[in-house]
């Protein structure tokens, strides 16, 4: 299984939000976006500060796919 954040990304269009702009208020390390860009794991806190900037749920800025 792998995790996806294409959803954030989108979210990150429809709200017209820079990757930069999201790094910078929500205090995110450049490892940590670095990772988000790769599709690696990041903290569970991290999801959850991304989704009280954006003002979603967990399931709206990503998703785990099966490997097949």
């Amino acid at each position: 299984m792998r995790i996806s954040y294409k959803k954030l990304w989108v979210l990150l269009i429809q709200k017209d939000i820079s990757k930069a702009t999201l790094r910078k208020d929500v205090g995110l390390s450049t490892g940590t976006m670095s990772k988000l860009n790769k599709g690696e794991e990041v903290a569970l806190t991290v999801l959850m500060r991304l989704c009280d900037y954006l003002d979603c749920d967990i399931g709206d800025i990503c998703e785990v796919l099966r490997d097949e």
